[in-house]
């Protein structure tokens, strides 16, 4: 072993501030040297980030002198070298590659191993890799750290969508290391515990949008609802009383039926549970109490029921726009048109009618415009921006006036509609006429809530005051 070599190897851990010039200078301290096994994307983008930061960066391979490329101003050594080098070691392997580290364990007594691996799918072993890693090398003190972000997040830095460092551990002292690296890197880090909680973090890159999950499996079941209600009120009713086949209205017609209906519905989902949320604390007269499990889970997922509604208002919007440009929709003009003409006939300018079709575009358009603005402030780059006055303003003022622009739309398109008996095919009511019924409820039981004297009881509950306090005992002296 060269004399530079063993310098480098006895490098010790400095605390103090250092240059983002991973290089030694004659100025300030030496920086500290971290240790990293394993050359691949994530431990090659883990020891740029390291070495931008300041630390130096030394890594660990079975093949040192063709490992393939890594950052510059890094060194690569023998697996034991490396380990010899540094106090603090990332394990950037795969668990299935873990062998050698047993044979190593006499050079790793006494280090911190930051454990960084997850798994294909879940409870594909016995035992979390980082609770197998500790039963390797016993001597060591095993963190768990670091599995939640991509190679990507590393080498640009957190974002809002990966900012989180989480980790768990036996040894507070090593996960104090570990944490301040990752603060170090700008990372927010969040302490899960024990090292029995390396199952969970590992579990978390396998989620797939686990807040998506209640919202998608709403939206889905309402446009599956709704999609077959209209087919049989619309298509098969034609088929059945007049022999006629418009089957061909499912693709355009049916769509922009449906996806209004589920986005109104889903809009009106939103503000429901804060409605209920005021009513649960007037009957309890303490907002000191839990809500009930299934209400705090639908207030959690608010902003993605929110999302997947501004996102089928798009889709009526765009299904809208296509409508003068359908085939059947120019040929029922033309139809029209020559109809009138070999008839002789003029038909007159109706005032009603231009204020009615004004009146339902508008509220269409209004309501549209809010939602879109619902949509942006809920954006994290948008919404970090904001005081929450503002942000409660938007979402909750403008929430609500976009839920009453659109339910208002809702009821312009059906005008008169509602007392024609031609209206209600098979003797139900028409698609449009069922989803009316939850954004009604919720418009007026906010109504209820705006009231002088509910509003006040309400804001005094949620400023402390409860209906079952205790009276003062200096009270009841002065009551007696």
């Amino acid at each position: 072993m060269t004399a530079e070599t063993e310098r480098v190897m006895s490098g010790e851990v400095k605390t103090d501030g250092l240059p983002l010039n991973p290089l030694r200078t004659a100025a300030g301290p030496e920086p500290e040297l971290l240790c990293i096994f394993g050359t691949g994307d994530l431990g090659r983008s883990l020891g740029q980030r390291l070495l931008q930061t300041g630390y130096r960066v030394v890594y660990g391979s079975r093949r040192p002198h063709s490992c393939g490329p890594v950052p510059q101003g890094a060194q690569v050594l023998s697996h034991a070298a490396a380990a010899q080098s540094a106090k603090l070691v990332f394990i950037c392997v795969h668990r299935e590659h873990y062998d050698f580290l047993e044979a190593l364990a006499p050079q790793l007594k006494g280090k911190v191993l930051v454990d960084v691996s997850n798994n294909l799918k879940k409870n594909l072993y016995p035992e979390a890799n980082a609770e197998y890693l500790q039963r390797l090398i016993p001597g060591a003190f095993v963190v768990k750290a670091f599995n939640t972000l991509s190679a990507w997040a590393l080498q640009n830095g957190p974002s809002d969508a990966n900012r989180q460092v989480f980790l768990c551990g036996d040894s507070a002292e090593a996960k104090q290391q570990v944490s301040d690296v990752a603060t170090r890197l700008s990372f927010s880090v969040v302490d899960r515990g024990s090292l029995s909680a390396a199952r969970e973090l590992e579990d978390f890159p396998l989620q797939l949008f686990p807040e998506w999950r209640l919202p998608l499996w709403i939206a889905t079941g309402l446009t599956a609802s709704f999609f077959f209600y209209a087919v049989i009120v619309d298509i098969v009713y034609s088929y059945v009383t007049y022999k006629k086949d418009t089957s061909f209205r499912i693709m355009v017609s049916l769509a922009n039926k449906v996806f209004p209906i589920v986005s109104l519905i889903m809009l009106s989902l939103c503000y429901l549970p804060g409605v209920l949320a005021s009513f649960f604390q007037l009957y309890r007269g303490t907002k000191y109490r839990r809500f009930p499990d299934w209400l705090d889970r639908w207030m959690l997922c608010r902003k993605q029921l929110g999302l997947l509604a501004l996102g089928f208002a798009s889709l009526h919007v765009l299904y809208t726009l296509l409508i003068p440009i359908r085939y059947y929709v120019r040929y029922k003009i033309k139809d029209s048109t020559v109809k009138t003409i070999r008839e002789n006939k003029t038909v007159d300018f109706e005032t009603s009618t231009a204020w009615y079709t004004d009146s339902y575009y508008s509220m269409g358009i209004l309501g549209f415009g809010l939602y879109v603005i619902l949509g942006i402030s809920s954006l994290p780059s948008v919404s970090n921006a904001l005081s929450w006055r503002e942000f409660n303003f938007i979402q909750s003022k403008l929430g609500y006036l976009t839920l009453f622009f659109c339910t208002f739309h809702t009821y312009l398109f059906g005008w008169n509609r509602f007392l024609r008996s031609s209206t209600y095919k098979f003797w139900v009511p028409p698609p449009y006429m069922l989803c009316l019924v939850v954004p009604t409820v919720v418009l007026l039981l906010k109504l209820l809530l705006l009231l002088p004297c509910v509003d006040r009881t309400v804001t005094r509950i949620r400023q402390g005051w409860e209906r079952n306090e205790p009276e003062d005992e200096s009270n009841k002296a002065l009551l007696t």
